[in-house]
């Protein structure tokens, strides 16, 4: 993650927050650019193979 994008995020919050909520948007915000980076590689699944792999989970 980017420093810009950590002050970006912080400056959106309002003048007072709790620290668990920076820390969970940051969180959010770098699973979405992972998962965005994931979709620019291909390394993503259909939705059928999924719900193959989830079948596999209920044995």
């Amino acid at each position: 993650m980017k420093k810009e994008k950590i002050i970006e995020t912080i400056n959106e919050l309002p003048q007072e927050f709790e620290l668990d909520d920076l820390i969970e948007r940051l969180i959010v915000i770098e699973k979405i650019e992972k998962g965005l980076v994931q979709l620019e590689k291909n390394e993503t699944k259909s939705h059928e193979e999924v719900k193959e792999l989830v079948k596999t989970w209920q044995k």
